[in-house]
Order: structure tokens, then sequence, then C-alpha cells
């Protein structure tokens, strides 16, 4: 077997099988924890209690969005619940706002960091305050579903050694075509991925901006890490590295802003990478404990994708000299085989297809987006094979227990194609008794 045959099998291959793995992995998800639960209903009278929950909002220079955050958290339906908002060091208005805010919404109570210490910290705070053993976190632009706290708290009732429950983040943003195929992306990779990995019993991480955690596993670990760049990474790996379930629930959902600018998404895939990569130097001990290996297949499909990445660089530069210089055969590779890229391409648009139809039910607007994804190989595998291949080097060099603090993101260029608005809407009064059927378009 030569070099080319390996360097470009691997290239080729290891993305189609795990496209497939996803489709099968989503798949078998829906048919076992989605297919007989779709019906209209109010997830609040499937519980079995109400206990108290506080909601934690992590803010940094959240001006712009903190009056509709707080307010779309006032008219959650659930009947016991305190909202805390940290404001951890921002250098807008996001403080003198969220002081006013206070006498609007009593169930408000802030806090203020004198500066900006990092999302880790303003959790980490949040959650010694906090009155409630759950902790409902979001982030500071993102709008929750009015169900969102039932349909998390209903897993808490069945899984004692269950230390969090992560939601389904849907984008806002989607006036560019970076913001269309960004609809399709969560479908298609971030949704199937976490159902797949689910069905296999771990996942690699919660969704930072929509996740509910039992405040007695957080305790268990020691809270989140200030270091980590990622810190919903570090902390799925922490809670499961010690014995504490995570899940994934479709139907608690989060609308929230996404860059729609190649440098807000380099940013933003950049520090997702290095997150990554912390991570995976972090807890490469688990190999060392059978108790661990359910956490091994992740571990290791993670290194394969950094892997691709660099193998998929390395064809991208001996594909390149060869239309310079001389290569010899051994070397040389043919980066486009007709073939092959068919296969690929249909593949990806079968993925995101799949993810659609599974994500219909809770953005019902997704299917518009779907011929934008032709796209999508193109530059998405591109933007993160590069931010992978960079990651490395600079997790590897940055400094030794540096914390990790905000930097503020790309919100998006455009409007959020009023996808939001139904989730901004009041909840009627009678809905804690009443059937609640909300419209998630």
């Amino acid at each position: 077997m030569t070099f080319e045959n390996v360097l470009f099998g691997f290239t080729f291959y290891y993305p189609l099988f795990m496209a497939y793995v996803w489709i099968i992995g989503g798949i078998t998800y829906y048919l076992r924890y989605e297919r007989t639960s779709l019906h209209d209903l109010n997830p609040l009278t499937e519980l079995k209690s109400t206990p108290p929950v506080s909601v934690v909002v992590p803010c940094f220079n959240e001006g712009d969005n903190i009056r509709s955050v707080v307010d779309a958290l006032s008219r959650l339906n659930y009947p016991d619940y305190e909202i805390i908002c940290v404001n951890d060091g921002s250098k807008d208005n996001t403080g003198a706002i969220l002081d006013e805010l206070i006498a609007t919404y009593p169930k408000l109570r802030v806090v203020h960091q004198a500066r900006n210490q990092g999302k880790a910290v303003a959790l980490n705070t949040a959650a010694l305050i906090a009155k409630s053993e759950f902790l409902m976190c979001i982030d500071g632009d993102a709008i929750l579903d009015p169900d969102s706290i039932p349909w998390l708290l209903k897993h808490f009732e069945t899984g004692p050694r269950l230390g969090a429950v992560t939601g389904n983040p849907r984008i806002r943003t989607r006036s560019t075509l970076l913001g269309r195929l960004q609809v399709g992306e969560f479908s298609s990779i971030v949704g199937l991925i976490k159902r797949t990995q689910r069905i296999y019993g771990r996942l690699f991480t919660v969704s930072g901006v929509v996740v509910m955690f039992r405040r007695r596993a957080l305790l268990d670990v020691g809270f989140w890490s200030p270091e980590m760049l990622t810190e919903d990474i570090d902390i799925s790996w922490k809670l499961q590295a010690n014995h504490w379930d995570v899940r994934f629930e479709p139907r608690a959902l989060c609308w929230i802003l996404m860059p729609e600018t190649v440098k807000g998404l380099w940013k933003q895939r950049l520090r997702w990478a290095m997150g990554g990569v912390q991570a995976i130097f972090k807890y490469a001990y688990i190999f060392r404990h059978w108790h661990l290996r359910r956490l091994w297949l992740v571990y290791i499909e993670y290194n394969l994708s950094v892997l691709w990445a660099y193998t998929m660089v390395t064809v991208l530069v001996l594909y390149v000299l060869s239309l310079f210089i001389y290569i010899p055969p051994l070397w040389r590779v043919e980066i486009f085989p007709s073939w092959h890229g068919v296969l690929i391409g249909t593949t990806c648009l079968l993925q995101v297809l799949v993810g659609m139809i599974l994500d219909r039910h809770y953005d019902k607007k997704v299917y518009r987006h779907y011929f934008w994804m032709i796209w999508y190989p193109v530059f998405y595998w591109m933007l993160n094979m590069c931010t992978t291949v960079w990651s490395v080097p600079k997790v590897l060099f940055r400094k030794s227990g540096r914390r990790a603090v905000w930097v503020s993101p790309d919100r998006g260029v455009g409007s959020a194609d009023g996808v939001h608005v139904k989730a901004l809407q009041p909840v009627p009064n009678e809905a804690v008794s009443q059937p609640h059927r909300g419209n998630h378009d």
C-alpha cells in the first residue's frame, strides 16, 4: 500500500464513515427517545415535582441583548425559579441596565464583578450564591424557550447520577450565507452528534449556551475550571470522568446569535478547537482506568478528527506543490477525483437532510436553508480544518494555568430573521395548568 493510498484513503473515508455513524445514531436516538413524545403538551404537567431552579446568565458587554434575555426569562413556563445575572466586568452599559431591570423583574438578582475574570469564574460565583440545587445556565445573548426548564428537569427525576442535561441551540442570525450555513450545521452536525453520542453513552460536550446542572455534581468535581478556554467541554469531561451522566434534550430550545463574518467565525472556531485540544491533553489519563472506558470512543473520535485536519492539510500542500514542482509518484496526491467528490457531497447533503428532518419539529423554518448547505464542505470544512491545525501549537505554547477571560464575540451582521419572535411572546397565565402549544418558528 503506497503513501498516497493511505493518506488519501484516510482523508476521504474518515469523514464519509463518520457521516453515516452520525446519521444512524441520530435516527436511532429519534426512534428511541423522540418519536413517541412530539405531541403538543405542557411539559410542566409531566413533572412529579417542581423544585426551585436558578437560571444563571453570565454577562460581558451584553448591553444590546440583556433586556430581551431577561424579559424572555421572566416568561418561563415554570412556577419556582430565580434569575442570577453575573456582570463580569463589562465595559459597556450592561451593569447599569441590569441594575435598572431589578425594579421591573422581582425574580432577578444581579452580581457585579469588578473586572473581567472569565465565564468560568462568573458561573462559579453564581453557583455559590444560588438558592437552588438545579442551575439552568445560558449565555447573555440567548433567548430561552418558555418550556426549557421542565424539559430539562424531567431528566433529573429519572437519573440520580445525572449531572447535566444540555438543550438544543437554534440559530437566530440567518441574514447571510454564513448564518444560513450554521442553521444546517447545528442540525446536521451538532444535533446529530449529540444524539449519537447519547446513544453510545457519553457526550463530548454540553452546549454551554443552554444546559442544566445538578449543583451537587458540580460541587463533587470542583465546579468550572478558570483556565479552560471552553468551560462547557471541560465540565462535561469532569462530570463524566467522575461517574456523573450527561444527557441531551432536543426539546429544550434556546435561540442564539452566531457570528456572520469570516473574522468572527475564525475567532469562535479557533477558541472551540483550542478548548477541544486542551481537553484531550487534560483527560488523556482516562485510558489508565477501565471504568472510564465509555469515554474512550469519544476521546479517540476527537483525536481522529484532529488527525484528519492535518492529513487534509498535507493533501492540499502536496497538490499545490505538484502544480509547480515535480513530485515523485509515491508522494503525488490527486485531490479531487470526480466520483469521490460526488460521493462526499451527496453524503453531506444527506446528513444535513436527516438532521433537518429530526429538528423540523423544533424549528419549522429550517428547511428553507437546506440548499445553501451545498457550500458547507467548501467553506466550513476548510475553516474547521485550519482552526484545528492552528489550535494544537497554540495550546502547546499557551502559558500553563493562564485564565481564560471574556472576548466580546461577533453577534451577527443582520436581523434574526424573525425566528425568535414567538419565543419572546408572553406565556399565557393559564399555561401552568393548561397544555402549552408553543409554535417554535
